[in-house]
Order: structure tokens, then sequence, then C-alpha cells
């Protein structure tokens, strides 16, 4: 059976005939994104595998994905190309996907056709117009109606929802009122689930994530989703709990150093009569783990209780007294092919900033990059460096007098009547 909506629009998909509706809960593939140069489409790829396997052995009823389906609005042709396939083999399976559009989503485009692509069972939910308008699904305990929100921007929605407040709280509760009121009018015993892009008051951020504070404050409240019988939430990038029924799902891959340690998949969530039942996590594949490393370098290349490192992606942070020469080499060619990120805190250095205005004041260019290596490193540039150094800045130099002369000319040139360049008065 397939229900209409209060406008006419056909929402719902066809019945299902379980005992418990099985929701796939993810977010934030962010397909087109790189870690550090290292591209990530192939395990991006490998994740869309993973997560069609999943709704296969688990039977699972509905996907949902919490917004940031690409990483920039513009996303590369390789990336569409993948989402394409992506929704493609979920329409093949039969089932219905309800996706938001997030902060790093372009909502017009990744809404294109929105319409159209209901009829294949894909719900893009990027218009906040029609956030009031659920998906409905049917099993044996009556329906279920799953709202998409897409990431509510309060710059633009303040004054066209005539808002008091311009925060993402104000934003967010004037969009859950619009879901409260159409819920109100469904049958009584219709179970809500809610997805969401938004930094929920309780949820840990991570360094992968676009600063979306306004004024300074990001966070919505967790009561704002309060009766609810599910939140599937996006933008956070790491797994979480907020509540037994308000989740994120994170990233299906770490996108920064400082998810090391986390464990990256989806939620697989079970409604029953009464609502929420339970939901597990359902881990994603790892292209490559990552790891952290701190110390001296000849006691990180040498040191046995690295080994289980050496094949990681790596994030180093050398703490030799004096810069080791050429340590991005040493430690790529010597144990770790993989270092991706290499930062310096020598031990004992003080970490006071030295001001500049004295040591560069009436002195030359070399001098000054020179002094500069010294007090990096704390070892003078040797007869190789200081003559690469000064061919810099004879390259810098040469095309900053080149350009000086050009000026000079073209100035010349403007004086003389009717010379190229000269504007007509």
């Amino acid at each position: 059976m397939r229900t209409r909506g209060p406008t006419g629009t056909i929402l719902s998909v066809p019945a299902i005939s379980v005992a418990a509706v099985r929701i796939l809960h993810t977010s934030d593939w962010h397909l087109g994104r790189s870690f550090h140069r290292e591209g990530l489409l192939d395990a991006q790829a490998a994740f869309v595998d993973s997560l069609l396997e999943t709704v296969r052995a688990q039977a699972v009823d509905l996907v949902v994905v919490a917004g940031d389906v690409y990483d920039r609005a513009v996303p590369p042709v390789d990336a569409v190309h993948l989402a394409n396939e992506a929704l493609q083999r979920l329409a093949a399976l039969r089932i219905p996907t309800v996706i938001t559009s997030g902060n790093h989503d372009s909502a017009s485009r990744l809404g294109f056709a929105a319409d159209l692509i209901t009829a294949a069972g894909v719900h893009l939910r990027t218009d906040c117009a029609r956030l009031s308008e659920p998906v409905l699904l049917d099993d044996r305990f009556g329906p279920v109606a799953v709202y998409g929100l897409p990431y509510l921007e309060p710059e633009s929605l303040t004054q066209r929802w005539q808002l008091d407040d311009r925060s993402h709280a104000a934003v967010t509760a004037a969009a859950m009122a619009m879901v409260r009121a159409d819920l109100a009018q469904r049958a009584a015993g219709t179970r809500s689930v809610v997805l969401a892009h938004s930094w929920v008051t309780g949820g840990t951020p991570s360094d992968s994530e676009r600063d979306i504070s306004v004024g300074g404050v990001c966070h919505v409240p967790v009561a704002t989703f309060d009766d609810l019988d599910y939140v599937a939430l996006g933008h956070l990038h790491g797994r979480q709990q907020i509540t037994p029924r308000v989740r994120y799902s994170g990233s299906p891959l770490a996108y920064s150093f400082s998810e090391t340690d986390h464990v990256k998949g989806s939620w697989l969530v079970e409604l029953g009569n009464d609502g929420f039942e339970r939901a597990d996590f359902v881990a994603a594949p790892v292209p490559r783990r990552l790891g952290r490393l701190r110390g001296r370098l000849d006691d990180l290349l040498t040191n046995s209780r690295y080994d289980d490192l050496e094949d990681r992606w790596l994030q180093v942070t050398l703490t030799d007294r004096q810069r080791p020469r050429a340590a991005m080499e040493r430690l790529r060619e010597g144990r770790f092919p993989h270092v991706l990120m290499l930062g310096f805190e020598p031990e004992g250095r003080d970490a006071t900033p030295l001001s500049s205005a004295p040591i560069v004041t009436g002195r030359s260019e070399r001098d000054i990059v020179t002094d500069f290596v010294t007090a990096v490193r704390e070892v003078p540039a040797d007869l190789d460096e200081r003559a690469l150094l000064e061919a810099a800045c004879e390259g810098c130099r040469k095309p900053l007098d080149e350009l000086m002369l050009e000026a000079q000319r073209a100035g010349a040139a403007a004086e003389i009547p009717g010379a190229p360049g000269r504007r007509a008065g």
C-alpha cells in the first residue's frame, strides 16, 4: 500500500512485513575527500560495498544518510559517479533510502531532480520548505514517519522563519515544531524517525569537522528531539550515543588523526511496536589503520616496540633537541613508508616565540633566512644549504626586479600620447 502525504505527493514505500523495522543509520560519507593527500575513493567504494552487503545480510528495511554525502559543494566527477552507483545499487535491492544534505553539500545540487528520483525509492531531503513531509513506511505494527532535516543554516533561515534568535538551537527548534505539527496529524501510534545534521549538546568533535558555530555557539540541546523514537544524527565524525534514541553514526572512514582510536561504521537500529528497541554497531572496512608516534628519530627507527605501526598511516612528532636533517625521508625510507604528518616539539626547548622585528631590521634576505634555519634547528646551515638559500633568494628577487622594471616601463609609456596602455581622457 502507498500513502499520500498532506500535499498529495506519494511519500511512502511498499509495506514491509517484518517484526521490526530495521534501519541502517550512516552519515558523513564525504565522497571525494582525501586524507593528507592520500586518495580515499577506493576506500569509500569499499565502504559502499560493505554497506550493500550489510543491507542484504541483515535484512535492512531502510537506509538513512544524515548529511555530507560529498566533501565539497562541487564534488569531483569520480565522487558523483560513486554516489550514483551506490544509490543505483540500493534502488536495485528495492531498499528505500532517505538522504539529507549536510553543511558540506550543496543542497540544490544534491537535491536536483529529487521528485523524479523518489520513484526509485531514494528520497532526497534538501529543501527546508519540505522538511515536514515524511517518508512513510508500514510494518505489521503500523506506520513509521521518517523526517529528513537538511542542514539548517541560521544565517539564511532566521529571517525567513521570522525567528528572534539567530542560532542553530533556534532554527532546529523551529524545524522540529513543523515536524511535530505534521506528526500530530498522523494516526495514533505512528512511530517517528528524524535525520538531523547538527552538533547536539554532549557530542564530542574531532579535528575533521568544519566549524558551524554562529556567534561562537553551535550546539543544539538534546531536548529538542524529545519524544521521538529515533534520531539519526550526522556532522560529528565519531560514533556516539547521546541518549539511547539519539545517536551519531560517525563517518565511515577516518578523516583526521584525532580519529585514530575510532571504530567506524553504521548503526543498525530496530523499531518495534513501542518504538526504539535496540541498536547494534556494524563496523566498516578499514583501508589502512592510523597511528601516532612521538619520540627521538633514532629511537623510532630502531625500537622494536613500533613494529606494528610500520604499515600504518602515521602522524609523527619528533622530540630531538636539534631538528634532524632529512627527517621525513629517513622515516619513510628507513622504516615507516606511510608517514603523512611530521611535527617537531624539541625536548626542553623554550616554547616562547622569538620577536622578529629586531632580527630582520636592516639585514639582507640571505642573512635573515640563514639565521631562521639556525633558530629553528639550532644548527647552522652548511655550505650546500647556504648556496641553496642564496639561490632561492635570488630566484625571488629576480622576478620582483623584472616586475618593477615592467611597471616603470608601463608608467613611462602612459606618459606618451598614443602609446599602448594609455587610457583615453
